[in-house]
């Protein structure tokens, strides 16, 4: 008779039975009608008549429901693993190969080439004694590099990896057709190295990268004019967005005391050296700095490297002032700017 009742009832009659007679009412979906009645409230969709979403999962049983991360976590995730400059240009994420081949230094075809003063007589006694000519080289020429790495092993999360690196670079005197356009110097750097992922914060910068190994480096000639010096080269690179630091210092090893090549180079390259990157809107700006404090000697290097040109290719910019631009001209002071294309910066993929 109550049912009945509840389910005949106008708004007003409701009103009248009031809340009493709604708490008799043994049906809950009956009962709470009459309470929404009484107040005066639409009722709304129960939970038990709402339809499922579109596209949502059916789960089989709730061990099987789908859990979603929460949005805010993925995307600051996400955004970590893209913005971290050290992880790409290395490697470390684990879903790498374990085996690759990769761009290493930037690797540049500058055609010009425009040095303050050259270095005519770069093995003075030696050719002093032998009464040879001075060499009429020309203050502009072409400049390139070629340079990779490639991993040898890698652990299973790939933050360990042993890595083999090559870097060729070349300096032509292709304009000068008086002398029949040498090449004025190359110089070849095979490396060998571990390299390793801290993953350590602090202050708002990240360690993301410690190396160590040995590189040799070489003009490719055999005395007396040969240049060369053996070094293990430790690295370590932190970051902060877009912005890197890169310190590397190292320890000659080959006997300086039977080296006629070059055995005050350190007089002049120093012990290490520091690299800052800036990444803006596609650009790419290096500042490095190296030297020997006690000696008063060294160098410093200003590069800019646009955005993508044509295909891979960038806009490259070089600025050059100090000791050593070349291992031929290692004890030669120079300035030296340098325009051209290029693949790669030093942090790229």
């Amino acid at each position: 008779m109550v049912l009945l009742l509840a389910g005949a009832t106008t708004p007003a009659s409701a009103d009248a039975i009031g809340t009493h007679a709604c708490s008799s009412i043994d049906d809950d979906r009956a009962r709470l009608a009459c309470y929404d009645r009484v107040s005066g409230r639409v009722p709304t969709a129960s939970a038990e008549t709402a339809l499922p979403a579109r596209d949502a999962p059916v789960a089989s049983s709730p061990m099987e429901a789908p859990v979603a991360a929460p949005a805010a976590a993925t995307a600051h995730q996400s955004g970590s693993a893209e913005t971290s400059l050290l992880t790409r240009a290395w490697s470390f994420g684990a879903d790498t190969d374990r085996y690759l081949i990769k761009l290493y230094r930037p690797n540049y075809l500058n055609p010009l080439r425009y040095q303050s003063r050259t270095n005519d007589r770069p093995f003075n006694p030696l050719f002093t004694a032998l009464e040879t000519e001075d060499s009429d080289l020309d203050k502009v020429e072409a400049a390139f590099q070629i340079s990779f790495k490639a991993r040898l092993w890698a652990s299973d999360d790939r933050r360990l990896g042993v890595w083999f690196a090559y870097t060729q670079q070349s300096f032509w005197q292709v304009y000068n057709g008086e002398i029949s356009s040498p090449f004025r110097d190359t110089n070849y750097e095979p490396e060998l190295k571990v390299a390793w992922q801290p993953k350590i914060s602090w202050g708002g910068f990240d360690w993301q990268l410690l190396s160590i190994g040995y590189n040799h480096e070489s003009n490719g000639r055999a005395d007396p004019i040969s240049r060369s010096w053996d070094r293990i080269i430790a690295e370590i690179g932190i970051e902060k967005g877009n912005f890197a630091l890169l310190l590397r210092p190292w320890i000659r090893i080959d006997d300086q005391s039977d080296d006629t090549d070059n055995p005050d180079i350190t007089d002049y390259y120093g012990y290490g050296d520091v690299t800052a990157i800036y990444k803006w809107r596609g650009h790419s700006f290096t500042l490095s700095a190296r030297g020997n404090l006690a000696e008063n000697k060294g160098a410093v290097r200003l590069t800019w490297m646009t955005p993508p040109l044509l295909g891979p290719l960038r806009g490259y910019v070089v600025g050059f002032s100090g000791y050593g631009d070349t291992l031929l001209d290692y004890n030669f002071r120079q300035n030296a700017v340098s325009v051209g294309i290029a693949l790669n910066d030093l942090l790229d993929r």
